[in-house]
């Protein structure tokens, strides 16, 4: 049962998106980043990489999604940079994804979990994760994230090539990708049903206009530049994150021979964004310039 006071990402990310669009932008400062801003590749200029995209887009777009890697290679110090900006992105109205790929089982994950919940220092709104344990090891996280009011994002279809070796494996005439799929559908209960308080109807008639007939709060990753949609998703109830739009090869184009326009599809894009940084105004137009054409 979600807490009384925790508004379930799925209706929050749905808001977000009504009020700001779709659009995810990846927070990945890695080297050659920091040095074409004109920054050290060190904990000073990861700092202030963050400050300056945290100032440009917390509360502009529907998700920022730091890679946590990028961070952790500087230790500890990197580490509380992205402590600090994910508390300071929150607090100007941000939805935060922490693009972390986590996967183990019993404890560890649900010590990973951890992230979900309010009280933790680095509380997020919602997480990656990898279910290549067998998506049943991620049964920790889900309920963390139903009884925290976050989500998860499950690696389902990814668009590296040497994805499909795995993805495409099949166990009882299904692919590992469409059991992925299946069961974070199975995670996706409508919140009213297990114990939540019903929505205002006039809200979730407004979400059902745009999201379709459910707002899950569990979604599942599926790259924007595979050649064909090879999985089902028509139990998902829940939203798609779409990486791979622009310096990746996808386009808007991409998104909907895929998913069509029916589907709640978060589509990210990293590199075309901060490659307008480092200055604050430039990041917002090229983050505005996206959200336009993904609504046009």
């Amino acid at each position: 049962m979600t807490a009384p006071d925790a508004v379930p990402f799925g209706r929050r990310l749905a808001e977000a998106v009504a009020d700001r669009g779709p659009l995810c932008v990846g927070i990945d400062p890695h080297r050659s980043l920091l040095l074409d801003w004109g920054l050290t590749d060190d904990v000073d200029g990861l700092r202030r990489f963050t400050d300056l995209v945290v100032e440009a887009l917390a509360g502009r777009v529907a998700l920022l999604k730091p890679q946590s890697a990028f961070y952790e290679r500087h230790g500890s110090r990197g580490i509380a940079v992205l402590e600090e900006a994910v508390v300071r992105a929150r607090a100007a109205g941000a939805l935060v994804l922490l693009d972390a790929k986590r996967g183990d089982i019993g404890s560890t994950m649900d010590a990973y979990a951890d992230y979900l919940r309010p009280e933790h220092p680095m509380a997020v709104d919602a997480l990656t994760v990898s279910p290549f344990l067998g998506p049943g090891s991620l049964d920790p996280a889900a309920r963390t994230a139903r009884a925290s009011g976050g989500g998860l994002f499950v690696l389902a279809r990814t668009s590296n090539p040497e994805g499909g070796e795995v993805q495409h494996a099949t166990a009882g005439g299904r692919s590992v990708a469409q059991h992925v799929v299946d069961a974070v559908g199975r995670w996706n209960t409508p919140d009213w049903l297990v114990g939540d308080p019903a929505p205002d109807p006039a809200a979730f008639a407004d979400q059902q206009g745009r999201w379709g007939a459910f707002t899950g709060s569990f979604g599942v990753v599926v790259g924007a530049t595979l050649p064909e949609l090879d999985v089902d998703l028509a139990g998902l109830r829940g939203p798609v994150l779409a990486p791979g739009l622009g310096a990746q090869g996808g386009s808007v184009a991409d998104l909907r021979r895929l998913f069509g326009s029916g589907r709640a599809v978060v589509p990210t894009v990293s590199r075309d964004v901060l490659n307008a940084g480092p200055d604050v105004a430039a990041l917002r137009a090229a983050a505005d310039r996206w959200t336009a054409e993904l609504g046009a």
